[in-house]
């Protein structure tokens, strides 16, 4: 760890293929468990949308992680390109190198993980949750592209909530079929009145709160083993 931010935050560096990813931690005391963050196309982990649901999910007893996806010089290229974003590939190694790296932490191994994904960045955490059944024990999507993570589906074994605006009506088709290819304790939340980013008055409020709600029900079961 390398600083303190604020609200309690630690500034850590994550280990990852091509170097080394900057992530804000923060675990209160007593946790019952760490949800990981994985942000949409084109943020970053000082999204204030998913600040804001870290916020909310800490007040409930989670510990929080939101981290960017991509390094430095990658950030650089895909403002250009916009090359990385959808490389839901390379997005999943990173949120995996983000979970092994709380899992062999000593002071957080054994909390359960969760995953919450906005975007692209749901594909990304659906696919990872994929490859870790036993550590991750639960996501939410928010705005989420799961449709990107087909074929990873089948395979997700953890209770999932895909979380969409009413007005995003180009996603909420997309969320429908992901919705039919998870084999598992699932939920598809149509938020009335909302827009792809949640952006009207008290809608970001409702996400928070489905958000912490299923994290409290499917978050709190036994821990990891270290």
């Amino acid at each position: 760890m390398s600083g303190i931010l604020n609200e309690g935050e630690c500034l850590i560096s994550i280990p990852a293929d091509r170097g080394y990813l900057s992530g804000d931690l923060c675990v209160p005391e007593k946790s019952d468990g760490i949800v990981i963050f994985a942000h949409g196309s084109g943020s970053s982990r000082k999204s204030s949308r998913n600040r804001g649901v870290a916020a909310a999910l800490r007040s409930v007893g989670f510990g929080t992680l939101l981290f960017d996806l991509l390094t430095p010089g990658e950030e650089a290229v895909d403002r250009v390109t916009a090359e990385f974003r959808f490389n839901i590939e390379l997005l999943t190694r990173r949120l995996l190198s983000a979970t092994d790296w709380v899992r062999a932490h000593p002071d957080y191994c054994k909390l359960p993980i969760g995953f919450y994904g906005a975007s692209t960045g749901a594909a990304a955490a659906l696919c990872a949750a994929s490859q870790r059944s036993d550590t991750v024990k639960a996501v939410v999507s928010r705005g989420g592209r799961p449709d990107l993570a087909l074929r990873c589906l089948p395979a997700v074994k953890c209770p999932t909530m895909l979380i969409v605006g009413s007005k995003d009506t180009e996603v909420i088709p997309l969320n429908n079929l992901a919705l039919e290819r998870l084999n598992t304790a699932k939920e598809l939340v149509i938020v009335q009145g909302a827009s792809h980013l949640f952006e009207e008055p008290g809608k970001l409020d409702e996400v928070r709160s489905l958000a912490a709600s299923w994290f409290l029900k499917y978050l709190t079961a036994a821990p990891n083993r270290c």
